[in-house]
């Protein structure tokens, strides 16, 4: 009788039955976004329990928005998110990759190839093709490269206004800021309802002053930024009892008062605030003609204080000499409140070089829509700088389908079965773009194959219009070689980690653990 306890504890699952709950877990989230796969692929409309509707083919987007409770099925969303945080863009061929390569290593394990050969072919191919993707790939050394603004327009799903604008911020912003790791092009995007497309070197805080008193345009502004409440020390209520409690009371407001006043005495014409500011700091520098921002986010604080070369300060930081608290001063050419924004934007600082693309939409209902397509070009565009860019259109799939097809020719053993379980995820992109084109897929397929070997070239795919033969270097049809490296990568990584799992156990709950009992 000891082992029926462990079975009931561990309810553990038969090793195929658990392979293959996996491998339909994959595939149903693969299929949520295969629909929405290149220049014809369509939307989905996502709805919540209050009846809230997003419609967007957005991958990541849709992932985060699905209701999963699968294990697996919620180890690939977070591959895509990984993917959406790396390169910014590739969501949706991380998902379908990962999606495939689990489908097919399933069924080759059904048939009697051993795990650890599938996984060990999956690891070769992904690596290979991580190989020959930067042996092809082709580098783009300037701005005003008309390449770049083909990545943008394909990333931005072909809007062309929107790609100019964010070409026009990568100008801005320059190549060795593009190229610095630590910052990410899409964090300069915002999208507002009805506000006009423009781009200009600033940010955009999503503040508006404390009060209408308060200037509404500075000119050579001096920014002060406070990581803190503004308001005077607090004081125990114990010690407020005492003499000695109450003066020091009554002298720390004074003194609260006279560095607030100081602040217009040192120039000071902008004050922004992470929290609230008390009624007598309003006060004062209401007065004092100074515009103040309270309860702006860290993010927002960080960028500004980048861009004007301020450094954020505590409150105990006005107590300091005038002297020493304008080393923290940050300085911007111009700062203006816009209405329709419901916002304050800051021109020109004098730190570092940042830039603001600002997307206008419709309607509110298009609005964050607008903002992921702008979000994408930019990552796109930022990250063909960085790697270079590869044929688009799935012609690059076609190719590496190919030459993975060789490489498995060449292995012994069993291991060419899990390289041919790159060489079928990769089709199925090809695939799901034809197919959403409206075309015969396998037909499609096997015609564009031919002809790549044909010609020997890897820049062979189809018109979605025309369905026609067409040279994606010639149409420039292009992708990010990074976005594909990752991808394919990332989906080898995930699909690897899950066709090992024999067994699925639930864990005990700690909130419920119990002794167990032996019958």
């Amino acid at each position: 009788m000891a082992d029926k306890p462990a079975r009931a504890n561990q309810q553990g699952e038969d090793r195929f039955q658990t392979l293959l709950n996996n491998a339909n877990a994959a595939r149903v989230i693969s299929q949520a976004v295969e629909g929405t796969l290149g220049p014809r692929g369509l939307d989905v409309m996502m709805v919540d329990r209050f009846g809230g509707v997003v419609i967007t083919n957005d991958g990541v987007t849709i992932l985060n928005l699905m209701e999963v409770g699968h294990p697996a099925a919620q180890m690939i969303i977070n591959t895509a998110r990984s993917q959406q945080k790396e390169v910014g863009d590739g969501t949706t061929t991380t998902t379908i990759l990962a999606g495939a390569m689990i489908a097919e290593g399933c069924a080759q394990i059904i048939k009697g190839v051993p795990v650890t050969r599938v996984v060990e072919g999956i690891r070769l191919g992904v690596e290979a093709c991580a190989r020959w993707i930067d042996e092809i790939a082709r580098p783009i050394n300037d701005l005003d490269d008309p390449e770049l603004a083909a990545i943008a327009a394909i990333a931005g799903r072909g809007e062309q206004e929107l790609a100019r604008q964010i070409v026009e911020g990568a100008k801005i912003l320059g190549k060795d800021m593009l190229l610095n790791p630590e910052y990410k092009y899409a964090d300069a995007v915002y999208a507002r309802e009805a506000a006009d497309n423009r781009v200009f070197r600033g940010v955009i805080l999503n503040k508006q002053p404390v009060n209408r008193e308060m200037p509404r345009e500075i000119k050579d502004a001096s920014i002060l930024v406070i990581d803190d409440a503004l308001a005077p020390e607090e004081i125990n209520t114990e010690a407020l009892k005492t003499e000695s409690g109450f003066q020091y009371y009554r002298q720390s407001r004074e003194d609260y008062k006279n560095n607030l006043v100081r602040l217009g005495q040192m120039g000071v014409n902008l004050v922004l605030v992470d929290r609230s500011i008390d009624d007598i700091a309003e006060e004062i520098l209401t007065d004092a003609n100074i515009m103040v921002l309270q309860r702006v986010s860290s993010r927002e604080l960080n960028r500004l204080c980048r861009h004007t070369g301020a450094r954020k300060v505590k409150r105990s930081a006005l107590n300091r000499e005038p002297d020493s608290l304008r080393a923290y001063l940050g300085r911007a050419d111009h700062v203006l409140v816009d209405e329709k924004l419901e916002g304050t934007m800051v021109f020109n600082g004098k730190g570092e070089n940042q830039v603001t693309v600002l997307v206008g939409a419709a309607t509110s209902e298009v609005v964050d829509e607008r903002e992921r397509m702008a979000r994408d070009a930019a990552s796109a565009v930022q990250a063909a700088l960085k790697g270079g860019v590869v044929p688009g259109g799935g012609a690059i799939e076609v190719w590496l389908s190919s030459r993975l097809e060789d490489l498995a020719r060449q292995q012994e053993g069993l291991v060419s079965y899990g390289i041919l379980c790159v060489k079928e995820a990769l089709t199925r992109i090809f695939l799901c773009m034809a197919a959403n084109a409206g075309f015969n897929p396998l037909e499609k397929l096997g015609d564009i194959t031919a002809l790549q070997r044909k010609k020997g070239v890897n820049s062979i795919s189809f018109d979605v219009n025309t369905g026609q033969p067409a040279d994606m270097l010639e149409a420039k049809v292009l992708d990010p070689a990074l976005v594909k490296r990752h991808a394919i990568q990332a989906a080898g990584e995930v699909a690897a980690a899950i066709l090992r799992i024999e067994t699925v156990i639930k864990m005990k709950d700690e909130s419920t653990d119990h002794p167990l009992v032996v019958e």
